[in-house]
């Protein structure tokens, strides 16, 4: 099988390592060759980072290039847009609609771009954007938005319900299993 390329990408403090690492460990139950990248930027700041997911039969290297991800998991508004370059051609991108103000437009630097939804749409990129911080309020936490959104990364999978729930038993705490399994069934509808 031709190698898949998922990208994960967000800004510090939003939980895309452990949206990476659920990941990883449920492409690994199915039998796939993984490698997982993590590229912390300045994640402890606010800053944007982005992890890569290859899997395959083998796969050599943990980098994808522009042109290569066939999904990018977008945390945020501005971080779907700064990666769009990274896509496939037939690749899609999942992303919160949620807007996080980076350190620019924060200090008056600059100003939040207008519109990003329809101006990634308008690129003729495949895009799947929905508030996932509304649903993971819903579940219990605005911390859920990882799995919210891998709830919705999910239904692009052929993958069982009860193999996602297991990666999600298997990669957080048991104090808040409940509400992660209710963010993930969130996301997926």
């Amino acid at each position: 099988m031709k190698t898949k390329n998922i990208m994960i990408v967000g800004v510090g403090g939003q939980g895309t390592l452990l949206a990476s690492k659920l990941l990883g460990k449920l492409l690994l139950t199915k039998g796939y060759d993984v490698k997982v990248s993590e590229v912390h930027g300045m994640s402890q700041r606010g800053g944007s980072v982005v992890t890569y997911v290859r899997y395959g039969e083998k796969v050599y290297s943990p980098i994808i290039d522009k042109g290569e991800a066939d999904f990018i998991l977008s945390f945020e508004m501005l971080e779907a847009a700064r990666w769009t370059e990274y896509l496939a051609k037939d690749g899609m991108i999942l992303t919160n609609t949620q807007q996080v103000n980076p350190m620019p437009v924060i200090t008056g630097a600059a100003e939040y771009p207008e519109e990003l939804e329809k101006k990634i749409a308008d690129l003729g990129i495949k895009l799947d954007a929905f508030d996932a911080l509304a649903l993971a309020e819903q579940a219990g936490s605005s911390k859920a938005v990882n799995i919210v959104l891998l709830g919705r990364l999910s239904k692009y999978f052929d993958f069982t319900m009860d193999e996602w729930m297991q990666a999600i038993e298997t990669s957080v705490p048991p104090k808040f299993l409940e509400m992660n399994k209710k963010a993930f069934l969130l996301g997926r509808e």
